[in-house]
């Protein structure tokens, strides 16, 4: 049943790419797997995403929250790329017959060709020195307002990065090596980690474990005590 559904999604990203033009990304995951991967993609240029690509940690925080329970969709907020562009993202859980989910499909839109021809239309109509002096003309993406943490994607390549770029910025406030931190600390710390779905990877437990300089099963520990 998961593989016909994902066929039909699958023709859907196809469809949509095509459709929506070369300004929208679109992409099918597949969470049932381990660790959760890209599956169909269209538009990549956009992310520099290809199939196989790992979950994006903001898709991974919407599973550890368990957004899907009370929605069927969350639409319209921010994401930034690696080279600064700000994205306009949606995502729609896709569930089974009980419920729960099995994949998700993004939609990403990006509005980079439209800011810069503003920039042309507005230089064309408008001499420089006004320009200069109306800061509200200007459309530079240093002037979009920062997302939350929570909604920051992050669109790795590779597992090991993701989990690398959340685990420093969890612990980027610290004011201790982690080795010399207290069992509270690093229990607060693994539920910032839970919290962003870092455990939801593959080979989660045993890199916190090693950063946290603790064993696995001491990680174990402290999920579960999150739990209760």
């Amino acid at each position: 049943m998961t593989e016909s559904i994902f066929h039909q999604y699958t023709l859907l990203v196809d469809f949509l790419g095509k459709t929506l033009g070369p300004d929208y990304e679109v992409v099918l995951h597949d969470i049932t797997c381990e660790p959760s991967k890209v599956i169909a993609i269209a538009n990549s240029h956009i992310s520099d995403r290809t199939v196989g690509s790992p979950t994006t940690n903001a898709a991974l925080q919407m599973l550890a929250a368990n957004s899907y329970k009370t929605n069927d969709f969350l639409h319209n907020y921010q994401v930034a790329t690696e080279d600064g562009r700000i994205l306009r993202a949606s995502t729609m859980f896709i569930k089974d017959e009980d419920g729960s989910p099995i994949g998700l499909l993004g939609i990403n839109f990006d509005d980079s060709r439209y800011k810069d021809f503003c920039k042309t239309l507005l230089s064309a109509i408008h001499p420089d020195t006004f320009l200069k002096g109306n800061p509200s003309l200007k459309l530079s993406q240093e002037e979009v307002p920062s997302q939350p943490d929570s909604l920051a994607e992050d669109f790795s390549m590779d597992i090991s990065t993701l989990m690398e770029k959340s685990f420093d910025s969890v612990t980027a406030s610290l004011g201790s090596p982690t080795e010399r931190l207290t069992q509270q600390e690093k229990k607060e710390i693994v539920q910032k980690l839970q919290e962003r779905g870092v455990f939801k990877l593959k080979g989660g437990i045993s890199f916190v474990a090693k950063r946290l300089s603790c064993s696995p099963a001491t990680v174990y520990r402290y999920l579960g005590e999150l739990e209760n």
